[in-house]
């Protein structure tokens, strides 16, 4: 697959096939966070990689959607730098987390896997569930693994809806 038809064929799923997931394919997924470019390099981030049901479980609970314990892996993205920054005012974190997994969901998708972004859930509990030290934060949560319910693709809005050229415009 292309990039762009690995782009096309992304979509949240929210329904797994109870089918394990190979360890090739999750490195190949986490190298591709590896490669996520991130300001000044710093990769202020790491990756706690959810296999067991009783966690997963609990995640689901914490975010109020069970369907994630369904998946046979769920990755947290976790920032170290919480309070950093950048010069334009927007915390680097949001989108430090933000560039890795999404490589996370496109690998996934290039290796046949479904995947969905879960930015809805409980902070103190997915700290406390992953053991995640008070001062970081846990950004994002995704579960991976086979779909079992494709949906077919959303419709999404017209590009001159989305792109303005050489400012902004209502």
């Amino acid at each position: 697959m292309d990039i762009k038809e690995v782009i096309q064929k992304r979509y949240s799923c929210r329904s797994y096939k109870d089918t394990p997931v190979s360890e090739e394919k999750l490195k190949s997924i986490l190298e591709a966070a590896q490669l996520a470019p991130s300001a000044s390099n710093r990769q202020p981030y790491k990756f706690i990689i959810v296999k067991d049901k009783g966690k997963r479980e609990k995640l689901a609970e914490a975010a109020g959607q069970s369907f994630i314990a369904e998946a046979p892996i769920v990755i947290a993205g976790v920032s170290l730098e919480p309070e950093r920054i950048m010069s334009c005012e927007v915390p680097t974190y949001a989108v430090d987390i933000a560039i890795a997994m999404e490589h996370i969901a496109l690998q996934a998708c290039a290796e046949g896997l479904g995947s969905c972004w879960i930015g809805a859930f409980s902070q103190q509990e997915a700290k406390k569930i992953l053991g995640v030290p008070e001062e970081y934060k846990v950004v994002a949560l995704m579960p991976i693994g086979y779909s079992a319910d494709f949906q077919g693709l959303k419709e999404k809005k017209d590009l001159e809806e989305l792109a303005d050229y050489e400012k902004f415009k209502i």
